[in-house]
């Protein structure tokens, strides 16, 4: 089992950034890819980026440029830094955990960007 908590969301103006946070525990040695979504009100959850082991990184074009995703292996906690933000950025992000055999969530956390 992994638990993932979410933190830093908040209320921005455009222009502006955020730095979310996501914690993991529990069988913190079976997680392999880590990464972050987001869901706006009536749309499907996206890809926002995604981090191997190693580093390697992976964005979606509607970030590239502006975010960064980062993981700090020690402290078992994946970072995403949002700059630039824009209105339709606004959303609710969850952090992701891949195992190779089960996906874990986080409850996410509300991003709201205004104009």
């Amino acid at each position: 089992q992994v638990q993932l908590v979410e933190s830093g969301g908040g209320l921005v103006q455009a222009g502006g950034s955020l730095r979310l946070s996501c914690a993991a525990s529990g069988s913190i040695s079976i997680i392999n890819v880590m990464g972050w979504y987001r869901q706006a009100p009536g749309k499907q959850r996206e890809l926002v980026a995604t981090i191997t082991p190693v580093g390697s990184t992976n964005y979606a074009d509607s970030v590239k440029g502006r975010f960064t995703i980062s993981r700090d292996n020690a402290k078992n906690t994946l970072y995403l830094q949002m700059n630039s933000l824009k209105p339709e950025d606004t959303a609710v992000y969850y952090c992701n955990a891949d195992t190779g055999s089960w996906p874990y969530w986080g409850k996410g956390t509300l991003v709201t960007v205004s104009s």
